[in-house]
Formats: C-alpha cells, sequence, structure tokens
C-alpha cells in the first residue's frame, strides 16, 4: 500500500505495478494529484535537466545521490515524450508542460492503469499498525498489507490536503525527524521596516546568506520580499540571520558612478533600478550630489546600500505560502537505495516527508520521481 496519491506516491505504485505487485494507492483528498495540478503556475515544472545532488538540501547531502542517479531528468522525459506531451525549457533546464500541469496526472493515471495499480481516494488512513503484516484502519475498513509506503506529503499547501500524517507515523514507529520548516517561502521583514510601497517592484539581484548564493530576481511585497532569489534562498535561511543582497549584481555603485558625467547619483542609479526603489534605499542628501561631490564615505555608504545590502527578516509567510517543507524524516534511518527504514522492515517513506528538499525550478518533482522509483523497485 502507498499512502498518499501524489507525485512520490504515484511514481512508487507505476513501478511496483510493473513489477507484478498488487498495489493500492490512498489518497485523502477527491483527486490524486492535486499539488501536480496547481504547480508551475498550473504548467508543472516537471524536472530539471541539470539536477545532481547539490541542488539538494538535507542532514545528509550525499544520501539523495543514490536515487537521483538510478533514476534521472532523462528518464522522465522519456516517459513524458512517450505520451507526446509537449513541453519547454523555460530557464536553466526548468521543463514545463506546454499545455497543463493536468496532463503530468493523466500520465501517471494512465501508467497506473497500465500496471493494474488501484487507486482509491476520499479516504483517510487513522491507525498504522504492525504484527507480521501491516495493518491499517481506514475510513472505508481495515486493510493489510506487506510492504508500506508513506507519501504523505510535508506541512506545505494546507489547502491541498498537507497534513502532519507522515511524521506521525514515523514517531510511532521511533523514527528519527529533523525539524520541519517552510520552505521556497516569501521572507518577512524584522521590526519596522515598512517598504509596502515597493510593492510589486521586481529587481534582478544576487542573494547570499550561508554561503549560499542565487542570482535570480527578487521581488517586493506588501510585508517583505518574494521571488525567485528569495524563495531559493530561503532553504538555507535561519531565523534572524541577516541575508546580503546585491541589487547590482554586473556593477559597483563605484564603477557606476565614473560613467556618470555630471548626472546626479539618483539619475544615474535610476538607469539601472527603478526610482521608487532608488528613493527608498538611497538617503535623499546623497542622491542629489553628483560624482565629483562624492566623498570616500558616500561611495562606501552607497556600496553598502546598493551591492552589499545586509537586511534581516523575523519570519517566514509560512506552510501556506510555503512550496515545500525542509526537515522530515531523518536519512539516518533510511537505505538511500530503496527508501525503506532500516528499523521496521517493509516501511518506505518518500519525497517530501523525507528530509530531502530541492531548490526551485523541477528539483523537488525530480526527487519525487527518484525516491519513488526507488522505492517502488524494492517493496
Amino acid at each position: 500500500m502507498v499512502i498518499g496519491g501524489g507525485a512520490a506516491g504515484l511514481f512508487c505504485a507505476i513501478n511496483a505495478g510493473r513489477r507484478g505487485r498488487k498495489v493500492l494507492v490512498i489518497e485523502r483528498n477527491a483527486h490524486v494529484g492535486r499539488k501536480i495540478v496547481i504547480s508551475g503556475g498550473g504548467r508543472c515544472n516537471f524536472t530539471n535537466t541539470h539536477t545532481t545532488h547539490e541542488n539538494f538540501v538535507s542532514s545528509n547531502p550525499h544520501f539523495c545521490k543514490s536515487a537521483l542517479a538510478r533514476y534521472t531528468p532523462a528518464d522522465f522525459i522519456a516517459l513524458v515524450k512517450q505520451h507526446r506531451i509537449e513541453f519547454y525549457e523555460k530557464k536553466l533546464g526548468q521543463l514545463f508542460c506546454r499545455e497543463s500541469s493536468r496532463e503530468i496526472v493523466d500520465m501517471l493515471l494512465k501508467e497506473c492503469e497500465r500496471a493494474r495499480v488501484r487507486i482509491m481516494t476520499g479516504h483517510a488512513v487513522e491507525r498504522v499498525e504492525r504484527d507480521d503484516r501491516f495493518r491499517l484502519t481506514t475510513t472505508a475498513g481495515d486493510l493489510t498489507c506487506q510492504s508500506l509506503v508513506i507519501a504523505s506529503g510535508g506541512l506545505s499547501f494546507a489547502k491541498v490536503g498537507a497534513t502532519d500524517f507522515g511524521y506521525s507515523i514515523a514517531k510511532q514507529f521511533g523514527l528519527k525527524i529533523e525539524p520541519t520548516r517552510p520552505s521556497l517561502v516569501p521572507l518577512v521583514f524584522e521590526g519596522d521596516r515598512s517598504m509596502s510601497k515597493l510593492a510589486g517592484i521586481s529587481v534582478d539581484s544576487l542573494v547570499a546568506t550561508r554561503g549560499q548564493s542565487f542570482r535570480e530576481k527578487i521581488l517586493f511585497t506588501h510585508r517583505g520580499l518574494s521571488g525567485p532569489a528569495t524563495l531559493q534562498i530561503s532553504n538555507y535561511w535561519h531565523s534572524r540571520e541577516p541575508i546580503s543582497i546585491d541589487l547590482l549584481p554586473d556593477t559597483t555603485v563605484s564603477e557606476l558612478l565614473k560613467s556618470a558625467g555630471r548626472k546626479t547619483v539618483a539619475n544615474a542609479l535610476g538607469t539601472l533600478l527603478p526610482d521608487k526603489l532608488v528613493d527608498s534605499v538611497c538617503p535623499e542628501p546623497v542622491a542629489r550630489k553628483t560624482l565629483d561631490q562624492l566623498s570616500a564615505k558616500d561611495l562606501e555608504l552607497l556600496d553598502g546600500l546598493l551591492n552589499s545590502w545586509v537586511v534581516r527578516f523575523k519570519e517566514t509567510e509560512g506552510y501556506d505560502k510555503a512550496e515545500v517543507t525542509v526537515g522530515g524524516v531523518s536519512t539516518d534511518e533510511l537505505s538511500s537505495q530503496t527508501m525503506e527504514t532500516r528499523r521496521v522492515p517493509g516501511l518506505f517513506f518518500i519525497g517530501e516527508v523525507v528530509d530531502v528538499t530541492g531548490w526551485l525550478g523541477g528539483y523537488n518533482f525530480q526527487w519525487a520521481w527518484a525516491s519513488g522509483y526507488a522505492a517502488g523497485q524494492a517493496v
């Protein structure tokens, strides 16, 4: 049995069914693949061609290597092509459906049908016990199985049915859980900082913390920052730690002003940054000065504000706005080759419920396919 009809659960079921295993998927929602449907703006960023273990956050950064090597982006792309789903590369290896993310769900359902996988939707698992077999109490009655796969996801996107079920089962069987937190999520400014007038402004930036950096756009919100670069860095950000933002990653303030002639600082910066942003981060007395009026102290101030703007955030926007959950079932408890727990034979954990979290850009889907494949070959 597979608990959870998301990307990882369905893919595990397909691969187990192909091996002749009798498989049942139990999904508490009325339909499977709800998170797949809403992903990628409705077009599902289903993988990333540049995937390596370095694109993932985990207490054991090497754990995901085995599964990722055994089922690669090329393998999933071949399946997508087999089903004649048109796709395109948006940027940086990110592959999206050209039409709709529902095509991926339909593909998975067709593969489940071919593999004779039974899917039961609209029913929840209330209790799990184990003696010689796993015994499940569900809203559809009592069920038993030889192997049990937990593919229930993390805590992000409660609106599509996210719960702590997977963590509860892990704790029940004495498995270690790495601390969880929302990630790939917007951040909220610390203190009384009010940048609400900048809401909606997007700027290409280099964002860094804890030795990790990303060059993409940041987006100002009414409460803080969002945008691809912010979401990416949230995987590494810890509460109250500073984040450094380079608003001019292709130049320095000194280089910009050397070529600005008799322009004021504000006018020179306005050629590269939105005027509202310049007005907010650049002190007015300095903004009005021309190049020949700037002191070394002025240049140092501008460099700190624009090339290494240090920002502190008090919190994230929470699980409702998070795309993934960092942390989860400890990889110390699992076989990296099969995803089976070391302490409880026949019990597997796959996908987001495990302490493996990918970057933004299709990496988490690739982990779902790879971990689902690994378990599907072993159950």
